[in-house]
């Protein structure tokens, strides 16, 4: 029986445990291979498990120094920082200015700065990459867009 809250009536309420999820197959739905959206969301559901992780909300500016002591950064508003991290993602709304340093990064906003990504680099449809870019490997989705001084092969150590 729940209490009674802000001096309502007492009720009764009774709560069903969740039903277990289907069990299906190992085999893939289809034969096609995954889309560049479908890696990216693989690689980054993988690399966000555990962590410490900051979230930058709509309408939100942050603006500071350094970032640090962060595994997973998502920016839905703007960020302007120097970081260093294991993710970052940048909502379709979103915008960092500076500089950062990850294993990986999946950009559906914008990136202006310097962007070292150690491992892989996704560039969604709308997401804008300019500034000094490294990075180990990328994948860009058409209509995603990258300028600036680029290079193949993210020397800097991991965090």
């Amino acid at each position: 029986m729940a209490a009674p809250f802000l001096g309502g009536k007492e009720r009764n309420v009774q709560t069903n445990p969740p039903a277990p999820a289907a069990v299906t197959g190992d085999k893939p739905a289809t034969d096609l291979p995954p889309s560049a959206a479908q890696v990216a969301k693989a690689g980054m559901s993988v690399a966000m498990e555990g962590g410490s992780k900051l979230v930058v909300g709509p309408n939100i500016k942050l603006k500071g120094n350094s970032i640090s002591d962060c595994d997973t950064l998502v920016v839905e508003g703007l960020v302007e920082a120097t970081m260093k991290a294991r993710v970052m993602q940048i909502a379709e709304q979103g915008a960092y200015k500076g500089t950062a340093e990850l294993d990986l990064a999946e950009i559906h906003g914008r990136f202006e700065g310097d962007l070292t990504v150690r491992q892989t680099l996704y560039i969604n449809a709308t997401g804008t990459v300019t500034g000094k870019v490294r990075y180990g490997r990328i994948v860009i989705t058409e209509g995603g867009m990258l300028s600036g001084e680029v290079n193949v092969g993210a020397a800097a150590p991991s965090p």
